[in-house]
């Protein structure tokens, strides 16, 4: 089943399929069900009592609907969008907020997502290890709209929660199989129960998925963008009082596949001369494509492709329970290990042989709260909060025997000099760079129920950060020569840089809110929030200045400062049979980071990531969920209208782009990667038969086009697509959940077509590329309870 709440209504509608954990605290509502447990303020309490926008997906949704990680996560929740050409450049945003897609997402090692991503309240810095596959999990929160009080890093555009499910004392087990097309595998299984009586208690749970690729190789015949992940996660509960508990985790995951690469989407024009557009440099070459219909899912790239990744950590979560309140600690360490090999030019020609950014990031975090206990007029959350991180990386690249005749031409410079065929083969770039990052937090929120109806809430978090990077490259290879002229076109391509750069930056956030029931089950609020996404220092590389020299003015991007207004209703209506919840926005962000193409900082006009002055995104979401009996509809509608309302030196779009860089205004155009209209629909019936029931699960997604590049090109645009997966099966269970069930699925059950992203090709010959949708996927699943 399926949940997308604004608020709560998405709680509501999780709770049909599965009573979380921590629900047993709350009585039963009307028969409707348990209400489901947030903890959205850091303090658990129903959802549909939280005055924010929210979306709860509970396990047993996620278990129907064959949600495996971030990615098919926004098909359960409109307003979240995901990109990712591979796991490292992952973006994922909240009403079109975030990084500014795949382009300049966190493949640039000094930048912050603008998404919060955590998992049992420990904050992962990279946004690639949501790229990883969900294990065991009770539930999933999506908080929309800035987060900046209680959940203070990077939070400008929401925050995703993930609660991993808890040791327990009453012993149990579950184990999953799964087979499909495309030799699909999937495993899945968890165990708990007492060590030591009622003090000590342990979960280990695993999860591990493989499938053969969606994309043929015409040249090698390998089947390419494979999927092989894998997880284990190990806890340990100590609880010696009902005061004092301590949660030990580990875990570690893992991700080895051919993966990732792109096919041919589509040809673009520019104002480039004609020569140096695709169509004629793939004719002189004698170069076609294996396909031109990306939905033929083939490929002839010439280079090797792979990713290795893992990441894992420990995290220790105390709690105590001092009567009038709750002392919580979490502490935690976390590593993620990053190697890919590319074949960025995404033809079976020797343009760019090798492309690699091996990373190894490690973070420490440490947080200390206090939140009060019972149902008091006046309530409080309180905490400091210190991070670390420090991530380093190796990049290198290699070009081939055509990389001079695609990306210089036949001549270069003022004097027109012949370039040989042969100018860039092996010529190559080899690297080092460190980024480290220090964050400290006060942070405080209080809520005073004025009125037995009526509650106010102010919160304020001041953050501090230190941050600092070293960047250093050094080229080799290539043919050697004295001409100036070549050995320029060289630099143009690749060129040394050493650069030091450093940021320190104090940001105060916050939020205030005003919720007033006029009914039982009916809850009405408005919002005022700020937040900040974090500064960053640029760690690709910088444009130069007068003395060609590294321009160390445009080494630091400021902070993104995000303004939102927001007000909405919650209602629980028919005795707990329906919910529906409604909310409108209206987000102001200043200092937005993207590409601005400028001169005052450089010897040239150049393009560089930096911050432009507005962003505005507002728009409107619904949901509701209606129990009729054995069946359960779920719905869910975003609307959201992005626009650049200041964006004076943007990058060119393809169609006006030149043999030189220029600058276009791009104010008054739409905000990339933001569909306007987003839905979501979903059905869940079962039918007691033979000991048991018959169940049926279906749900469908659509979304409006979009730009899938900040270029706003119009050879960029992403058509709008649905998409639908459904499962139906027999489940036999005792009134404990105890027992077994067997189900066909379908993933993408009317094989439809669409671009997940795209990606311009390097050196704008107009080649435009994409990733295609992922066909039809049949299968069946047996699971078992114990």
């Amino acid at each position: 089943m399926r949940t997308i709440l604004p608020l709560g209504l998405l709680g509501s509608a999780t709770l049909v399929l599965s009573a979380p954990a921590l629900a047993e605290d709350v009585t039963a509502e009307d028969g409707a069900g348990d209400p489901i447990i947030v903890t959205a303020r850091q303090r658990r309490e129903k959802a549909q009592d939280v005055p924010a926008a929210l979306s709860v997906v509970g396990a047993r949704w996620l278990e129907q609907s064959y949600t495996l990680n971030t990615r098919d996560l926004t098909t359960l929740v409109p307003a979240l969008n995901y990109s990712s050409a591979n796991p490292r450049n992952t973006a994922f945003t909240i009403r079109g907020l975030g990084p500014s897609v795949v382009a300049v997402s966190q493949a640039n090692d000094g930048l912050e997502p603008g998404v919060g991503y955590y998992v049992d309240g420990v904050y992962h810095a990279r946004p690639a290890t949501a790229a990883f596959d969900f294990s065991d999990i009770e539930r999933i929160e999506v908080l929309r709209g800035p987060q900046g009080t209680l959940f203070g890093k990077n939070t400008t555009a929401g925050a995703i929660n993930i609660v991993s499910a808890a040791p327990s004392f009453t012993r149990s087990a579950n184990a999953e199989v799964s087979f499909g097309e495309r030799m699909f595998a999937q495993g899945r299984f968890s165990a708990t129960g007492p060590l030591a009586g009622e003090t000590l208690a342990y979960r280990l749970s695993g999860t591990f998925t493989r499938r053969d690729g969606v994309l043929r190789n015409v040249r090698t015949g390998a089947d390419q963008n494979t999927l092989g992940a894998a997880a284990l996660r190990g806890q340990v509960l100590w609880q010696p009082s009902s005061d004092v508990r301590l949660r030990l985790v580990a875990d570690f995951a893992n991700f080895r596949s051919e993966c990732c690469t792109q096919v041919y989407l589509r040809v673009g024009t520019s104002l480039r001369p004609a020569a140096r557009q695709f169509p004629a440099l793939a004719a002189v070459a004698g170069y076609a494509p294996p396909s031109t219909d990306p939905y033929d899912r083939l490929t002839d790239i010439d280079a090797p492709l792979a990713v290795r990744t893992s990441e894992g950590g420990v995290a220790a979560t105390a709690e105590w329970d001092i009567g009038p309140a709750t002392v919580t600690s979490i502490s935690a360490w976390r590593f993620w290990n990053w190697d890919a090999a590319n074949d960025r030019d995404y033809t079976g020609l020797p343009i760019q042989l090798i492309q690699r950014i091996p990373s190894r990031q490690d973070q420490l975090s440490q947080e200390l709260r206090i939140a009060s206990g019972g149902d008091r007029s006046v309530s409080y959350v309180a905490g400091l909060y210190w991070f670390r991180q420090v991530l380093t990386g190796h990049p290198n690249s290699v070009y081939g025997l055509y990389g001079a005749p695609w990306l210089i031409g036949p001549t270069t410079g003022a004097s027109a000099t012949p370039v040989p065929a042969n100018l860039l083969d092996g010529y190559g770039q080899t690297g080092d760079t460190r980024f480290a990052a220090n964050s400290y937090a006060a942070f405080g929120e209080a809520n005073w129920r004025i009125r037995p109806r009526l509650t106010l809430t102010g919160g304020l978090r001041y953050t501090h950060e230190d941050k600092e990077g070293d960047y250093s490259t050094q080229v080799f290879g290539g043919l050697a020569t004295n001409s100036a002229a070549l050995n320029n076109a060289k630099l143009g391509v690749l060129r040394p840089q050493t650069y030091a750069a450093r940021d320190r930056d104090g940001s105060f956030s916050g939020r205030a809110n005003i919720a007033w029931q006029p009914v039982d089950d009916v809850l009405l609020y408005g919002s005022f929030a700020r937040g900040f996404k974090s500064g960053g220092i640029n760690m690709s590389g910088l444009p130069l200045d007068a003395n060609n020299q590294p321009a160390l003015a445009t080494a630091v991007v400021r902070p993104e400062r995000n303004t939102t207004w927001e007000a909405g209703i919650k209602a629980t209506l028919w005795e707990g049979r329906l919910t529906l919840n409604l909310a409108a926005y209206h987000t102001v962000v200043r200092d937005f980071q993207a590409t601005v193409v400028d001169s005052s900082q450089t010897v040239a006009l150049r393009g560089y990531l930096s911050n432009i002055p507005e962003v505005r995104v507002r728009g409107v979401e619904a949901d509701a969920m209606l129990r009729i009996g054995a069946l359960t509809l779920t719905g869910a509608l975003a609307y959201g209208g992005g626009t650049y309302t200041d964006y004076p030196a943007g990058p060119c779009p393809l169609e006006l782009q030149t043999a030189a860089t220029a600058a276009c205004n791009l104010t008054g155009t739409r905000l990339a990667g933001l569909p306007r209209w987003s839905e979501t629909l979903s059905a869940d019936y079962a039918v007691p038969t033979g000991g048991g029931a018959v169940f049926l699960h279906a749900d469908s997604n659509w979304r409006s086009g979009y730009f899938g590049d900040p270029t706003l090109s119009r050879f960029t645009w992403i058509e709008g697509y649905n998409l639908t997966n459904a499962s139906i099966g027999f489940r036999h269970e005792d009134a404990s959940g105890k027992g077994w069930e067997v189900a066909i699925f379908a993933r993408n059950l009317l094989d439809a077509d669409y671009i997940q992203n795209l990606t311009i090709q390097a050196g704008n010959s107009g080649l435009v590329l994409g990733t295609p949708s992922d066909p039809r996927t049949v299968g069946v699943t047996f699971r078992l309870r114990r």
